[in-house]
């Protein structure tokens, strides 16, 4: 995990995923400051990172927001501090950090278990182009 940038938060993500990689680009295109890099879940160096923070992927497997040596968050709480670090507009979205958690992931469970059946499913992970693969680790 020494490798890992220090200076970056990482988003895992599932690499299968077409919300997840409608997501990824939407990112992506609003990290004007640089801030995030990307890794699937399903990738060893994902495998690796998830090992190392002891996150039990049968409770959360499609978004997790790692900032090496501090912290992690997953599920609801992952998607909102992503949208507050793109800045802007979005950063109203840390109004929802008042929300309970059980209520705010609760919201984003039925959105994960539904994501297949709602916008579909990759037989592999995206390849990044050349202009984004900088973004990827």
């Amino acid at each position: 995990m020494d490798n890992l940038p220090k200076d970056k938060k990482i988003i895992l993500f599932d690499g299968v995923c077409n919300l997840c990689d409608a997501t990824v680009q939407f990112i992506i295109k609003r990290d004007r400051k640089d801030i995030f890099r990307f890794v699937a879940i399903q990738s060893e160096l994902g495998q690796q990172i998830i090992n190392h923070i002891g996150i039990d992927t049968s409770k959360t497997d499609s978004i997790i927001l790692y900032d090496p040596g501090h912290a992690y968050y997953y599920k609801a709480e992952a998607a909102i501090k992503i949208a507050k670090k793109l800045g802007g507009f979005f950063i109203l979205m840390g109004m929802f950090l008042i929300l309970p958690k059980w209520l705010s992931n609760r919201v984003y469970d039925y959105i994960a278990k539904n994501r297949y059946k709602w916008y579909g499913k990759k037989e592999a992970c995206m390849i990044p182009t050349p202009e984004m693969k900088a973004k990827f680790l």
